[in-house]
């Protein structure tokens, strides 16, 4: 016996360290796992500082660049001009991303709500037809409950001659009339409970735009980036607003002193200008987009957005309807960043 136990104690102890061995390697290959994530981390956010050296030292030196513009007599005027573009530039981005945004959202509105106007439509018609349907139950099972009570007071009131003689099939009808009423609550209930079901389900949700109204969007959007266009062609300041926008300050010599001066005035006179002109907006852009959509091509069925060179004609719309026809492919050469407000 005691050698037995001997044995027996042997095997528990010999389990107990391989369970011990088993957990330490476990652990082992954790924190492994662990180290290497650590380690992998560590180079990602290295990297990250890297970068961030390099585009701190990137603005240092493009300070250093406009402090040198600024003190240099020559240059000055040409950086104050330099921005002034650029912020006509940004001026037009805001405006087209805004008007884009705002037409979007209008469309995706009307589309929902022509929906919801649909499914409340159908609701209603449903919630009627099963009103009706209750209030019928309803004056049945009455009728029914009054012709009930009426047979069992006479099936109740009959005479001993008439009660072996009739008994039988009027409370065989009481009982007809007991299943009635029976399957009419049922019928009844059945009905509230489907009405409940309508009453409980959620309005849809707001759907996506389908490609008809993205390519509509898309014209009135190419139409207003035309309008933002026409209003500041004139010295050619949306050339070089847009030329402004993609070169870094001093690419580009604006001239001397009074040339600077005089381009100054004349931005600012035009920016006066363009701000007044929105009398009977709406309809010269809806005029233009009809005309941009008609001569419109896609590449492929599903696309929203035209091919450029058929969207390159820009209409100049006068006040007397009269049309004047330009090349310009604002879309191809990425006026104002049209290509990122489209729809598509």
């Amino acid at each position: 016996m005691a050698n037995l136990a001997t044995i027996f104690r042997n095997e528990v102890t010999g389990d107990q360290e391989t369970d011990k061995l088993t957990d330490l390697f476990r652990s082992r290959v954790e924190l492994k796992k662990e180290f290497a994530a650590l380690r992998d981390e560590k180079f990602r956010l290295l990297d990250r500082i890297k970068q961030q050296e390099g585009a701190t030292a990137r603005v240092q030196q493009q300070l250093l660049h406009l402090e040198n513009l600024l003190l240099d007599p020559e240059w000055v005027h040409n950086v104050v001009i330099f921005y002034q573009l650029r912020a006509l530039a940004t001026h037009c981005q805001l405006h087209l991303s805004r008007f884009a945004e705002q037409l979007k959202q209008q469309r995706e509105q009307r589309d929902h709500n022509r929906v919801l106007a649909s499914w409340n439509a159908q609701r209603e018609k449903k919630s009627n037809r099963l009103e009706s349907q209750i209030g019928e139950h309803r004056l049945t099972l009455q009728m029914l409950e009054d012709q009930l009570q009426s047979e069992r007071h006479r099936l109740i009131t009959m005479n001993g001659f008439a009660k072996l003689f009739r008994g039988r099939s009027v409370a065989a009808e009481v009982e007809d009339i007991a299943a009635r009423i029976e399957a009419g609550q049922r019928a009844e209930n059945e009905s509230l409970h489907e009405l409940e079901e309508i009453q409980k389900l959620d309005p849809p949700d707001r759907q996506g735009l389908d490609i008809a109204a993205k390519r509509s969007i898309n014209f009135m959007i190419l139409s207003y980036a035309q309008q933002l266009y026409l209003q500041y062609q004139e010295d050619d300041l949306v050339g070089l607003a847009k030329e402004a926008s993609e070169k870094s300050v001093g690419a580009i010599n604006y001239g001397r002193k009074a040339e600077c001066d005089d381009l100054l005035r004349r931005l600012q006179k035009r920016r006066v200008e363009a701000d007044k002109e929105t009398e009977d907006l709406a309809r010269l852009l809806q005029k233009r987009a009809k005309l941009i959509g008609d001569r419109a091509q896609f590449r492929h069925d599903d696309d929203a957005v035209p091919v450029p060179a058929t969207v390159s004609t820009l209409f100049a719309i006068d006040s007397r309807g009269g049309i004047d026809q330009q090349d310009a492919n604002l879309l191809g050469d990425n006026y104002f960043g049209i290509a990122r407000v489209l729809s598509r």
